[in-house]
């Protein structure tokens, strides 16, 4: 079992041994939530509005179960018993709703960590969300518990107003093992969620740091651009591209695992997208 001590994973360094992503997701959840009156309640940092998205009201979350080397969340990611504080759902709720009103936008989303953590939560808050005024919920997500649990996608196809947005760390097995320090076999899981999320007609598109050539080989970009066109090709239309921001926390991350990038980045891949929709050239 996985503990809150020194068997609980931080951040990658190098040595570092691979987990359980689903096994880690599970001690996290006992982490930053907890059952009160009822009702599930999870841990917030701050809730706020950002630019992203055009403007959206955001609900900063506590736990993830991956350890993405490139993660730009702050350190309640990887202590998350040692920051925030518990909301229930009407409470996260009010706060989302607040925090919109307060800078005029209408969209709102949890960002900061994993969102899935905490299904009764998740679904709860979704509840209020759906009755509300607000049109559009973009749920983030690394995919890993929307892999392993297809009747949580079942219940998120539910809701008309939430469009999700699929994470992808890596190409290739090992890759993923390096780059989030989960174990090599659960590279596929997020693809499965991926195809929940097809099955189920769940708005939804994929995001991948995928245009960034210090963290990704061509040969790796090339392997994850075929395994999403084996599901569907239509996934590359809409596939969003990253490249690493330099945040402190990702610095910090990308030194501790021991990865040395050169700083600005002078060249990115050509998108995915720009090459899939190219013109034919006039004959």
């Amino acid at each position: 079992m996985l503990e809150t001590g020194s068997e609980y994973p931080r951040y990658v360094t190098p040595g570092f041994k691979p987990f359980d992503p689903v096994k880690l997701a599970r001690e996290t959840e006992k982490i930053v939530t907890r059952i009160r009156n009822g009702r599930c309640e999870r841990k917030y940092t701050a809730f706020y509005a950002t630019g992203v998205y055009g403007g959206i009201a955001t609900g900063y979350a506590v736990g993830c179960c991956l350890r993405c080397v490139f993660c730009w969340v702050g350190w309640s990611r990887d202590f998350p018993e040692k920051l925030g504080r518990f909301y229930s759902p009407e409470q996260a709720f009010e706060k989302l709703r607040e925090a919109a009103h307060k800078y005029r936008v209408n969209k709102l989303r949890i960002s900061g960590a994993e969102p899935t953590l905490g299904k009764d939560h998740l679904l709860s808050l979704l509840e209020y969300v759906e009755d509300s005024e607000f049109p559009l919920f973009i749920l983030e997500t690394n995919g890993i518990l929307f892999g392993v649990d297809k009747d949580y996608v079942r219940r998120i196809s539910r809701f008309e107003k939430v469009h999700v947005r699929v994470s992808l760390k890596a190409g290739t097995p090992e890759a993923f093992a390096k780059k989030t320090g989960a174990i090599p076999e659960s590279f596929e899981i997020p693809f499965k969620a991926i195809e929940n999320l097809l099955d189920y007609g769940v708005s939804f598109h994929v995001a991948a740091m995928s245009l960034d050539p210090r963290i990704m080989t061509p040969e790796e970009r090339a392997s994850l651009i075929k395994r999403l066109a084996e599901i569907d090709v239509n996934l590359l239309l809409n596939l969003e591209e990253e490249i690493i921001d330099p945040y402190e926390t990702t610095l910090a991350r990308l030194k501790l695992a021991g990865f040395k990038l050169k700083w600005p980045l002078r060249e990115v891949y050509t998108p995915i997208r720009d090459i899939v929709m190219e013109p034919e050239k006039e004959k």
